[in-house]
């Protein structure tokens, strides 16, 4: 992807934050930016440590509050884990639909991706559970739980 695009695309997810949090009254602050920032570098969602490796300015106490600010706003996605630790990340809006690999031994989350084809499957087979019980779904989200081979 050329710079120009890279560019033209952090301008926008930083537009629709701002919007998102102007909607419930909160400014886009520089420590929110930079939060929003380290989550869009990211490959897969960090525990508030990890993202504080690389949104240095921002003080622990504060990742906290401006995080559940951003989830408030549709703006980040929190992960709970078997660990005492949530990971966090942008919102599947916001980057691409994906699902998560989680470890139940040590928390470490992994996104992936399925086939356009099973990706289908999955989206017919879920509507189809959801009619049969009068449900209206919009959206899936798909964790595949288990033991990472760090922890095997």
């Amino acid at each position: 992807m050329a710079e120009s695009e890279v560019e033209g695309r952090d301008r926008e997810l930083h537009q629709v934050a701002a919007d998102r949090l102007a909607s419930i009254d909160q400014r886009y602050t520089r420590g929110r930016r930079e939060l929003v920032g380290a989550l869009e570098r990211a490959t897969n969602p960090l525990t508030v440590e990890q993202i504080l490796l690389t949104a240095t300015s921002v003080p622990q106490s504060s990742a906290y509050r401006n995080l559940v600010v951003l989830e408030d706003a549709a703006i980040v996605h929190r992960i709970v884990t078997s660990d005492d630790y949530a990971r966090f990340e942008l919102t599947e809006d916001l980057t691409e639909h994906h699902h998560h690999i989680i470890c139940s031994e040590c928390g470490n989350v992994v996104d992936f991706t399925l086939p356009g084809a099973v990706e289908s499957e999955v989206d017919k087979a879920l509507n189809a559970a959801a009619r049969k019980i009068g449900f209206s779904g919009d959206h899936h989200r798909l964790d595949l739980v288990g033991t990472c081979a760090d922890c095997l």
